[in-house]
Order: C-alpha cells, then structure tokens, then sequence
C-alpha cells in the first residue's frame, strides 16, 4: 500500500477519503424520504433556471 501512495503522489495523484451516509441503512433511507418530502417545485424551477444562465454565460466565451 505504502509503495503504490508513492507511486500515486509520484504522478501527481493525492488520496483523499470520504465518509458517506450508508443508502443501505433504515435511518438513511427514511431521512433522505424525508428530505425529498421537503422539495419544492417552485425552489427546483429556480434553480434550473440559475443553472441554465450559468450555463450561457460560460458558453459565450
């Protein structure tokens, strides 16, 4: 493990690690049901909206 870090960094490649709700649990499952409950279709619209300005703006360069 040691030698292939080494290698990795060598290359310009950094680890990182990442710690995430489990999907598979319960208490994930029915928090995210939760959450989505929550969900807005007005706030959702505004969002696209947001993105699609973003979006042109970047392709006009």
């Amino acid at each position: 493990m040691k030698a292939m870090r080494a290698r990795r960094r060598q290359s310009g490649l950094r680890e990182i690690r990442l710690i995430v709700p489990d999907a598979r649990a319960a208490a994930t499952r029915q928090r995210i049901a939760r959450q989505v409950e929550q969900l807005s279709s007005a706030n959702e619209c505004e969002t696209l909206d947001w993105i699609e300005e973003v979006s042109e703006f970047d392709a006009s360069r």
